[in-house]
């Protein structure tokens, strides 16, 4: 299966030159330039060149924002008023609503 949005960087930089283990597993070492992760999407092509895109998890009752286009849009848009301090006074104190 091939996925043009995949590569979403076409700088490539050797890392490293490995070898398959007995068990055909490849061993990466430490990955300093993609942060904290542990988990991969693996994609080979036809001629068995592979790129291993990182991922992360969120939680399951916050999946349904990345699946909402419209909601997420609004998500942004709301974050980027507030950075720039575009705000509107509530027209009621919800604090009583708090724990």
């Amino acid at each position: 299966m091939y996925k043009d949005n995949i590569v979403k960087d076409t700088h490539f930089e050797e890392v490293a030159e490995v070898k398959l283990d007995s068990k055909n597993r490849v061993t990466l070492g430490k990955n300093k330039s993609v942060g904290k992760t542990s988990i991969y999407k693996v994609y080979r092509n036809a001629i068995g060149q592979i790129i291993l895109d990182p991922q992360v998890t969120i939680p399951a009752h916050e999946q349904w924002l990345f699946k909402n286009k419209e909601a997420a849009l609004a998500v942004k848009a709301g974050l980027e008023d507030a950075k720039k301090g575009r705000l509107v006074k509530a027209p009621e104190d919800f604090s009583k609503y708090a724990d």
